[in-house]
């Protein structure tokens, strides 16, 4: 190798080398992340110079939040294969599924914007409805390699057990959050679809993120939750992210400051607080949501209901911050 080669390849960026190593691990889940990060500006550029509504918004957010929560979910997804030992095959399928169903739902998407229709719970036409079942088939495929890797990863014995809970948690609670999405078309019936069913014609929206009013209403700024009725993407958004943030309280608790402050068995516990913690809640915001209330719009129940969850996290933590002084108590000078 050449001096010129060896100073090139140290003067190229980090994340060059980031990229060859995803690539080399998985060229499916690799392509399917740089299209998505790709698809960004170009979506923004579409909310710019394409003003039409769909469901109440610019029709260009939706693929835009697809675009990139793919992204983010691709990449921590093959991050986490990473950490999957002796099964190569299984490693390779996961990760092939995954970057096929993140591309092809964000694809079919945009598809439907381009054609001035919505694309989720759509059958006003054969062919929307045809676009829907695929959609649909592809997360299911998505939710499936998600709990595979979940197995994989819960026998899998890896050195540190605080990073080992906060992967097992983050998948947890994501599969936790996939599964409010299944709510949006189990029996939830848009208002305007059941009138429909009564009066006896079509039904042309066979499911709804809202809860006790249409889809389409007034909502947050750019997320679009609902502020009338319930919305079950709350639920499944902060699920889905669990996926981050549990591995990342996993990797603050694992910094050479952390463990001079705390016992591997104090950060356990922590990790378990927070994992238990985090999934009240993705399980707390579903509930609020069945109940047709708004996220900005608690009742006393639900307020109650975070109190209790907020005073059982607060518990938590303190158990396991004193549990581990008592060990390093008891252990002789």
């Amino acid at each position: 190798m050449t001096t010129n080669s060896i100073a090139a390849q140290r003067s190229a960026p980090p994340y060059h080398a980031l990229w060859q190593r995803a690539w080399r691990f998985n060229r499916t889940l690799t392509l399917a992340i740089l299209l998505h990060v790709a698809l960004v500006p170009l979506l923004l550029l579409g909310m710019a110079v394409d003003p039409k509504v769909i469901g109440g918004a610019n029709g260009w957010i939706k693929p835009l939040k697809f675009a990139l929560s793919g992204g983010i979910y691709g990449a921590t997804i093959l991050w986490m294969l990473t950490y999957v030992q002796g099964r190569r095959r299984w490693v390779q399928g996961i990760a092939t599924v995954t970057g096929v169903a993140l591309i092809v739902e964000t694809a079919l998407i945009t598809m439907q914007v381009l054609r001035g229709t919505t694309s989720h719970f759509n059958a006003a036409t054969a062919f929307d409805g045809i676009v829907f079942g695929i959609m649909g088939t592809f997360i299911m495929l998505l939710s499936l390699a998600g709990f595979l890797l979940a197995i994989f990863l819960l026998f899998q014995r890896l050195p540190d057990p605080v990073v080992a809970w906060g992967l097992r948690w983050g998948l947890i609670i994501a599969l936790a959050g996939m599964g409010s999405g299944a709510l949006m078309t189990s029996g939830n019936l848009p208002p305007s679809s059941l009138a429909a069913a009564e009066a006896g014609e079509p039904v042309t929206v066979v499911g709804a993120h809202s809860v006790g009013v249409d889809d389409g209403g007034p909502g947050l700024p750019f997320l679009g939750w609902s502020t009338t009725g319930g919305d079950l993407r709350v639920g499944h958004f902060f699920g889905l992210h669990g996926l981050q943030v549990l591995p990342f309280l996993a990797f603050l608790l694992t910094r050479p400051a952390a463990k001079r402050r705390l016992t591997q068995r104090q950060r356990v516990g922590l990790i378990w607080t927070a994992g238990l913690g985090y999934l009240g809640l993705t399980l707390l915001l579903t509930w609020q949501a069945m109940r047709a209330q708004p996220l900005i719009a608690p009742d006393s129940t639900t307020l109650l209901a975070a109190g209790l969850l907020a005073a059982g996290v607060a518990a938590g933590a303190l158990l396991s911050l004193a549990a581990g002084r008592r060990t390093v108590a008891a252990q002789p000078a």
